[in-house]
């Protein structure tokens, strides 16, 4: 292996998805990579998804944040807290008006909570307000979109009505994201690096889906600074896998599927020679698809690859019904 050659990763791999929680790790990263990506992953993932929150509340006979109601247990401020935990799902860019109407004696969940088509409750457990009168409390919430933390001063662009209480607002649909990095193995050398990264969300999206808009933000981000396009080179292969797709046209969806799975199979899990399994991680071949994608005189050029290699490689693909690019 050139060492003036920077190897790619491999391919984002599920560690495991429970709920809103998903561990995920990303092999291969040259020395020092993982805590560039895993740092600057983690900051986007925190600072710049969409999400949901109450940004003003109105409540019924209430002036300012440190009054007290008469038949409710907890203070303005409590109830205030409450509310500002309460997590939404919102389906339009538009801000949204939702309210709670409850009267007592009663405990008043966020599941209480009145919403139009576009809002969805997430924690419709959560407690907010315990009334023990027999009065009625009336609360109306104004709920929009925004990145991270936005503190209520900025919120105000202009002046509120009497009543209106604006809140600081938590956008972000992560509850915790956090990363770890160790060596590994690539080729000949042991200081290459595994990122693992753990995403809690608040169940707005998955957490994989965190992590995915979090690296196409930094993908975007780049390409702005210097303008690139994707290489040619990943355009001929993405045309050779379209013509090894094509060569089961005519057979059914789960046939291709099942072969589309096969193209993805990493070679590491292939009976390889160590030797062979070097050269190809060498040369950034880390599928069967970026095998099958290579000439036979492709591969010779391959420091470590010969006329052994060859045949070896070919074997591997014929068990899979898979032949070298012509």
């Amino acid at each position: 292996m050139s060492d003036l050659n920077i190897i790619l990763p491999s391919k984002l791999s599920i560690v495991s998805e429970v709920g809103t929680k998903g561990v995920y790790e990303i092999d291969g990263l040259y020395p020092g990579y993982g805590h560039t990506l895993g740092n600057s992953l983690r900051r986007i993932i925190l600072s710049s998804l969409t999400g949901a929150a109450i940004t003003s509340i109105k409540i019924e006979g209430v002036d300012h944040e440190f009054s007290v109601l008469d038949g409710v247990k907890e203070d303005v401020i409590t109830i205030l807290l409450h509310l500002k935990e309460v997590r939404f799902r919102l389906l339009t860019d538009e801000p949204q008006i939702v309210t709670i109407s409850a009267k007592g004696p009663k405990e008043v969940t966020a599941g209480d909570i009145k919403v139009s088509g576009q809002v969805e409750v997430l924690n419709k457990d959560l407690h907010i307000v315990e009334v023990t009168g027999k009065n009625t409390l009336n609360i109306e919430m104004t709920v929009q979109k925004g990145l991270g933390f936005v503190p209520k001063e900025l919120l105000q662009k202009s002046k509120t009505d009497v009543g209106t209480i604006a809140v600081d607002a938590i956008f972000t649909p992560i509850r915790r994201v956090s990363y770890e990095v160790e060596n590994m193995r690539v080729g000949d050398k042991t200081n290459h690096n595994r990122l693992r990264m753990t995403i809690e969300t608040d169940g707005t999206f998955s957490p994989r889906e965190a992590l995915e808009q979090a690296i196409t933000i930094m993908v975007e981000q780049l390409q702005a600074i210097v303008g690139f396009t994707i290489s040619s080179r990943n355009v001929v292969e993405e045309s050779h896998e379209k013509e090894l797709l094509n060569d089961i046209e005519d057979k059914d969806q789960s046939d291709a599927s099942e072969f589309t799975d096969i193209l993805k199979t990493r070679i590491d899990t292939l009976d390889l020679s160590t030797r062979t399994l070097n050269a190809l991680t060498g040369a950034n071949i880390r599928t069967i698809g970026g095998i099958a994608r290579k000439k036979k005189e492709d591969l010779l050029e391959i420091e470590g690859i010969g006329d052994k290699g060859i045949q070896e490689i070919k074997k591997i693909l014929s068990s899979y019904n898979i032949t070298l690019k012509q």
